[in-house]
């Protein structure tokens, strides 16, 4: 199946300003004086209910899933809803919603108000928990430790990664833009985070200690029960396998951390910054790929395969890095058939990385060779469809026409040569003479088209454009 072109702005995107110096709100409430849609009525609301800020829990949804509750469906660890209420026999926030709330478990993983209502409750129990005062519960900084353990880290060094990486949303700001086309906002403000006991636990983010097999990355070892120890090398590693985590960067580390796991992968990826962890050394079996397993490399890249907005430009050029590292270190051939997803191992159900991913770009970075357009005028038009004439327009694109003949139909794409993954403008059209000329034209990232019409003996005017050249057939092909 053709996969989806980039006609529109993804579903949700993030702005991550520098460090502001803001006042902080009581709770948090959004500067905007416009009416707070659903989304942000639910976060607002909570806040109200379980006196716990605003912006926290909004900062901590983004971190999490991006403010998508995925309809309902868990994350790789058990985690549902925007704000990740989990259920694993590790980590039990979402029984502890249900109890704080007095809601169903299947209300609190389907229904995003009460998912983020009950999430308000486990932090504002953690909360009571700490000995937090009403003044210190209005301070967004003495919360740090609740944060920390709604994750449900093994340990005290995953666990202030997780707490850091919601705070580094409140010290950046977000801005989402959700399925529904509600924006959701946190300024960019300047908190200071009350560490508390986990200011002395390992910072993972900090300037490398412990040398991993890659030196970029951190070395935060899976738990045992979870790989297998070998003395795999280059005579027994072939394969890289590309894997998205259904989940975020700090809790999937941890989910690798739970012996009840049984997964695990060699490397993970952050989306916000391309950071870098290895979890299971290159030479031993990582449980990430079935029957591949013996034979690849696993690379998890934090976000979810239905939405795009977790595979930033740092990420694939982060990834790509390490991947050409791997490649060139066990003499692994840099194409499609050796780099492949998790989808492509032989009896999998997974789906990962999902058409979202996008592999000519990756593999671009892979191999630094020159992009190109991964869609074909035949794919763009359908079955049964064959080129019979075709104009360049410049260097940025050619402008194809085809025919089925079975149909009696026409087809007109154009098909970009630069710009590529890039919405600029570009445009196709076909005329059929006697009838009414129909264009696509607009901001395209790959392709415009196509545009189809019935044209059995009729003469056709038919071209395109892209960037500034464009092309305008006479009327021809006719009967």
């Amino acid at each position: 199946m053709m996969a989806p072109r980039a006609r529109r702005p993804h579903r949700l995107a993030v702005a991550v300003a520098g460090l502001l110096a803001t006042p902080l709100c009581l709770l948090g409430q959004p500067a905007s004086a416009a009416p707070a849609g659903p989304l942000d009525g639910a976060f607002s609301g909570a806040a109200a209910a379980y006196e716990v800020p605003r912006d926290l829990l909004v900062a901590l949804a983004y971190s999490e899933t991006h403010l998508d509750g995925h309809d309902g469906k868990p994350s790789a660890s058990g985690g549902y809803g925007v704000m990740h209420l989990v259920t694993n026999p590790a980590n039990h926030t979402l029984e502890q919603a249900s109890a704080l709330t007095a809601k169903p478990v299947a209300t609190l993983k389907s229904d995003t108000a009460a998912n983020i209502a009950g999430a308000a409750a486990v932090l504002r129990a953690e909360a009571d928990k700490l000995g937090l005062s009403a003044a210190g519960r209005r301070d967004i900084g003495k919360w740090y430790t609740a944060v920390a353990r709604y994750g449900g880290a093994p340990n005290p060094g995953t666990a202030r990664l997780y707490a850091d990486t919601v705070y580094d949303m409140l010290a950046g700001g977000v801005r989402a833009v959700t399925r529904g086309g509600e924006t959701v906002t946190v300024k960019a403000q300047a908190v200071v985070p009350d560490r508390g006991g986990y200011a002395d636990a390992p910072d993972l983010n900090a300037p490398l200690v412990a040398a991993a097999d890659y030196p970029s990355a951190h070395w935060v070892p899976a738990n045992t029960g979870n790989y297998r120890v070998a003395s795999r090398g280059a005579g027994t590693i072939d394969r890289i396998v590309i894997h998205v985590m259904q989940g975020s960067y700090a809790g999937t580390i941890s989910w690798f951390q739970n012996p009840s796991a049984k997964v695990s992968s060699h490397y993970l990826v952050r989306s916000s910054d391309g950071d870098i962890t290895q979890m299971v050394r290159d030479k031993d079996v990582a449980y990430h790929a079935t029957t591949y397993n013996d034979r690849a490399i696993g690379i998890e890249h934090e976000g979810y395969v239905n939405d795009a907005s977790w595979f930033t430009d740092a990420m694939y050029r982060s990834s790509a890095a390490l991947t050409r590292y791997v490649a060139d270190k066990y003499g692994i051939p840099k194409d499609r058939t050796h780099i492949i997803g998790h989808v492509q191992v032989p009896g999998t159900d997974h789906t990962d990385p999902g058409p979202n991913w996008d592999w000519t770009r990756y593999m671009q970075l892979v191999t630094g060779g020159a992009p190109t357009n991964p869609y074909t005028p035949e794919q763009v038009c359908g079955t049964g469809y064959s080129v019979i004439d075709s104009a360049a327009l410049g260097s940025a694109g050619t402008a194809y026409l085809l025919y089925d003949s079975v149909s009696g139909y026409n087809c007109v794409t154009t098909i970009k040569s630069t710009s590529l993954g890039t919405a600029s403008a570009t445009a196709a059209y076909l005329e059929v003479q006697g009838k009414t000329r129909i264009t696509d034209s607009g901001n395209f990232a790959y392709y415009a088209g196509p545009v189809r019409a019935a044209a059995i003996d009729k003469c056709v005017k038919w071209g395109g454009k892209a960037g500034s050249s464009t092309y305008d057939s006479p009327f021809e092909h006719c009967g």
